[in-house]
């Protein structure tokens, strides 16, 4: 059957679209975004903007259109942190519904990374042992260990890059330095939120296999000399705790703009990579882990998976 799966994330509204059934690897056919930074439309009050909700609808029914090209079977959608955070994201769900057909379903941080885990634990298979998966996105880190299909603990901390680039690091959105104090500040803060959450992830036992998902990690493998996405899904790539330092050293003292005109960085996510950066090496220092590895699976074809699992009875 062929799945397309629509995630409505803090920066991107993305369609994948696969073919697959239960039992096989999907195979990605059709890959597509929209840039929207939806959290950058939630103000101080909480509430997403009429701008924002207007672009929303304007995506989602691009990507149904799209679909419906691609002769989807089904559509698996979900919506992430910035609607879910968003004092009026339930309001503004039912009218996407309304005025496109399309009904969001809202994830949970938690089952952010339990579906994020299961992407993950059928990437490496039952031969990792017990793995402990990290992914930045946009709102949110998302963090699980175990060493089944279902992980023994998932959490979520709201330590996303664009959330934290808006937070302490609002020259780097505008193309700008990041300040080197207000570095520090993002370090300290993330460090005191992933005390507790480091605390129950060690609680569950040593992993045999840590593995890193989303486009932060990727952009910050690639930076430290990863081969690119272009070379394939299945080359190794990994990124240390050693470049990751000092790669913040450089990242600390460019432009966000000058950062988006090198090889790897998505110049609409380039002001994101200093924070995001900071993010990763507290997390990695919180759990001391050397190195990370990076995996090309995350929450999308988890849902897919979650789903092919449902078929014939399963």
């Amino acid at each position: 059957m062929r799945l397309g799966v629509l995630d409505v994330g803090s920066n991107t509204v993305h369609l994948l679209v696969v073919d697959a059934h239960r039992g096989a690897q999907p195979t990605a056919q059709h890959d597509d975004r929209w840039l929207l930074r939806l959290s950058e439309h939630v103000g101080a009050d909480d509430v997403l903007s009429k701008e924002g909700e207007k672009a929303l609808v304007k995506a989602v029914q691009k990507a149904c259109d799209q679909a419906e090209e691609e002769k989807c079977d089904e559509v698996l959608a979900l919506v992430t942190s910035a609607i879910r955070e968003a004092r009026n994201g339930m309001d503004v769900l039912d009218r996407v519904r309304s005025r496109t057909g399309v009904d969001l379903q809202v994830t949970s941080g938690e089952e952010e990374a339990r579906l994020t885990f299961l992407a993950v634990r059928r990437w490496y298979g039952w031969s990792a042992g017990r793995l402990l998966v990290l992914d930045i996105g946009g709102g949110s880190l998302e963090l699980a260990t175990g060493t089944d299909e279902d992980p023994d603990v998932a959490l979520s901390v709201p330590l996303g890059a664009g959330r934290m680039t808006r937070r302490f690091l609002p020259e780097a959105a505008t193309g700008g330095r990041p300040d080197l104090a207000a570095l520090n500040a993002l370090r300290e803060h993330a460090s005191d939120v992933l005390r507790p959450a480091a605390k129950k992830l060690r609680a569950a036992g040593p992993p045999d296999l840590v593995a890193a998902t989303s486009k932060t990690f990727r952009t910050l493998a690639r930076l430290t000399g990863a081969a690119p996405y272009s070379a394939g899904l299945r080359v190794p790539r990994e990124l240390s705790a050693d470049g990751l330092g000092q790669l913040i050293g450089f990242v600390s003292r460019i432009e966000s703009r000058a950062l988006a005109e090198l090889r790897g960085v998505s110049p609409d996510r380039a002001h994101q990579v200093p924070a995001g950066a900071v993010v990763a090496q507290a997390a990695m220092q919180a759990l001391d882990l050397p190195s990370v590895r990076i995996c090309p699976w995350a929450l999308r074809e988890g849902v897919i998976l979650r789903r092919l699992d449902t078929l014939g009875g399963a």
